[in-house]
């Protein structure tokens, strides 16, 4: 069996009384992207940066290709690519020449850096456009093409990009996502965004995080049976809405109405319904308003859960959880101690 490129085995980190990290626990393949998410403060950035060597976890393992996170911290560095979010770059170096300084101190050969150099701009579309410009005349999006290319200089095992396209525009957005695409089973990445649709189109499958502990993970049809989130539909419909309450009521017991919104300049509404059933229900919904005489449907389609709908429903029902659990502790806190008859009170307090 292959060695997974990451391990993570209930990883905690503590800051005095606040827990960042909390029991973490996962395993990345070779060669996967792998997109983590979660609500800012939710112990993203602690996480990689454990991954990374540069913060101790206070509990836990962490393991890069087989290799222990802090008792092999040198070797680790060599194995790992990182970009911070906010990636310090030198204003006023030329895009090659940081490249090379970057390689000769990530231990690429003397030999051989010219030809890494070169590869990893030709990899990043730096050569042709970026080369022998200064760093801080660049757009926001080669920079941070120049990050990447940092990250990759010495040819790492993994790679751990933090929010790699924030700020960028769409067109730059395509473009590190295409180059995402080049590394794809070349290296294990771990990728992480607040674009969701980043996140769908670019990996394999996803990490949810929130409060410091994995609340979901794995492909977004695997997530999708675990939350048993159905499919919702989208009506454009004209006449009296409220009517259709009553007329889907038979169509399935989950099926209602969530959403109309106001009619368009052709008098249609937009009406958006949702149901917990796996099965297609449209042409059952159309067969049930069509027989109405007095609406008119002009188009009806089925919108299956994306990832959005699963980051959702996974961190609201974590949120519910934990919420749940620290109301249940204060209240317990709060009650005064009762000992039954028969009881002494070190019983009681145990």
């Amino acid at each position: 069996m292959d060695t997974p490129s990451i391990e993570a085995i209930n990883l905690t980190r503590q800051y005095g009384r606040l827990t960042a990290l909390s029991d973490v626990s996962f395993v990345i393949r070779k060669g996967e992207v792998i997109g983590l998410l979660g609500p800012n403060g939710a112990g993203k950035s602690t996480l990689m940066r454990i991954l990374s060597g540069l913060l101790p976890a206070t509990s836990g393992s962490a393991f890069i290709a087989g290799l222990s996170v802090t008792r092999f911290p040198d070797e680790i560095k060599t194995r790992i690519g990182y970009m911070p979010e906010n990636n310090p770059l030198p204003e006023a170096v030329l895009v090659q020449e940081y490249l090379h300084f970057r390689a000769s101190i990530k231990g690429v050969p003397r030999k051989e850096i010219r030809h890494r150099v070169d590869e990893i701009m030709d990899l990043c579309d730096l050569r042709n456009k970026a080369a022998r410009r200064q760093i801080g005349k660049l757009s926001k999006g080669f920079r941070q093409r120049v990050g990447i290319a940092d990250a990759l200089l010495a040819q790492p095992e993994v790679v751990i990009m933090d929010e790699p396209t924030i700020g960028l525009d769409p067109h730059q957005i395509r473009a590190v996502r295409n180059l995402i695409d080049r590394m794809r089973g070349r290296m294990t990445v771990i990728l992480s965004s607040h674009i969701l649709h980043e996140i769908d189109t670019c990996c394999d499958r996803s990490l949810i995080i929130n409060r410091g502990r994995i609340v979901a993970s794995g492909t977004l049809s695997q997530m999708r049976k675990r939350y048993s989130l159905g499919a919702s539909y989208h009506l454009k419909l004209k006449g009296e809405v409220r009517q259709i309450d009553t007329l889907l009521a038979p169509v399935h017991a989950s099926l209602k109405r969530v959403g109309t919104d106001p009619a368009d300049e052709d008098g249609y509404h937009l009406v958006k319904l949702s149901a917990d059933s796996p099965d297609d229900l449209g042409h059952a919904i159309i067969s049930a308003i069509v027989s109405h005489p007095s609406l008119m449907l002009k188009e009806c389609y089925r919108k299956e859960p994306d990832l959005e709908d699963v980051f959702l429903a996974a961190t609201k029902r974590s949120w519910e959880e934990t919420s749940g659990a620290q109301h249940a502790e204060d209240s317990l806190a709060s009650s005064p101690a009762t000992c039954p008859a028969g009881r002494d009170s070190e019983q009681a307090d145990v």
